[in-house]
């Protein structure tokens, strides 16, 4: 049996989650105090006691899921389960370097900690939306992206075979919305984040949060991880500051990892995080 473990994302917040794991096991609560003397932030009190809007902001859903995750893999560690290679998507390839001892506990908040207060503050002035489009060909949307002339859209979240994310201002989801209802797109799903990420409208947050990796000192890989930014397995030669900076400006190629952890010989997969959505995108990758 070989193992990955996968990271949400931005998005699979919701008030609660977690409360149940937090209540039954000293380990997890652990990882809460953890983050809290990082970055003085309760976590507990804004995922248990706060409001969707509030932690739908991109600072707070950030570290918020990430501590979440962070908090299952100590679960599995007293459990003693653990995984070969690993992936997450957007902001789960944190979770993923964290997991790996490529990259401290303590840095990795840090990181996660700034990177969404760069992605809320540093945000063009604008009404922006990122929208899931179904059952259409990566191909199809990013060609519909080139079709739209009255806003800004753009294809960022390629997540299996039949799943992608785009992202825009409304005038460009709208026009995308139209135009791909034309060519027989059956479903398009507004999400729960609001902002260009992933497009070149946040190269100012990209450029402030290089500077803070400058600080941040990597070590050798323990277990493998995929790279989003082109869904490869991170290598020795790979310049770790510069991938994850270009990150937050690049798609995320989160299909092609799973396509790579498939190659690799990867049988089962675990999904850590609030909901279950990457159950189905394994299935619908391992269907292709």
């Amino acid at each position: 049996m070989k193992i990955a473990f996968l990271f949400p994302g931005q998005g699979s917040q919701s008030i609660g989650m977690g409360k149940d794991l937090y209540d039954k096991f000293q380990e997890y609560r652990q990882v809460y105090e953890k983050v809290k003397n990082i970055t003085k932030i309760d976590v507990e009190k804004l995922t248990f006691e706060g409001t969707e809007d509030i932690l739908s902001e991109t600072k707070n859903t950030q570290i918020a899921v990430l501590t979440m995750s962070l908090a299952i893999l100590e679960i599995l560690k007293k459990y003693n389960i653990e995984a070969d290679i690993s992936a997450g998507l957007s902001l789960g390839e944190y979770t993923s370097l964290i997991y790996s001892k490529a990259l401290s506990f303590e840095d990795g908040v840090k990181l996660v900690q700034k990177r969404g207060e760069y992605m809320q503050n540093y945000v063009p002035q604008g009404n922006w939306q990122m929208a899931a489009v179904l059952g259409a060909e990566d191909e199809t949307v990013c060609e519909i992206c080139k079709k739209v002339k009255n806003g800004f859209v753009s294809a960022v979240n390629f997540n299996c075979p039949g799943q992608v994310v785009v992202s825009g201002d409304e005038e460009g989801i709208k026009e995308f919305q139209t135009i791909a209802e034309e060519q027989g797109v059956r479903k398009i799903r507004l999400l729960k984040t609001s902002g260009p990420f992933h497009t070149e409208k946040l190269a100012e947050s990209s450029r402030l949060f290089r500077n803070e990796l400058e600080n941040i000192q990597f070590k050798d890989f323990k277990t493998k991880v995929i790279k989003n930014i082109d869904g490869e397995i991170y290598s020795k030669t790979d310049d770790i500051k510069d991938i994850l900076a270009k990150h937050i400006i690049n798609p995320v190629k989160f299909s092609k990892g799973l396509e790579k952890m498939i190659e690799e010989g990867v049988d089962t997969f675990i999904e850590i995080g609030p909901r279950k959505n990457f159950i189905r995108f394994c299935k619908k990758t391992k269907n292709r």
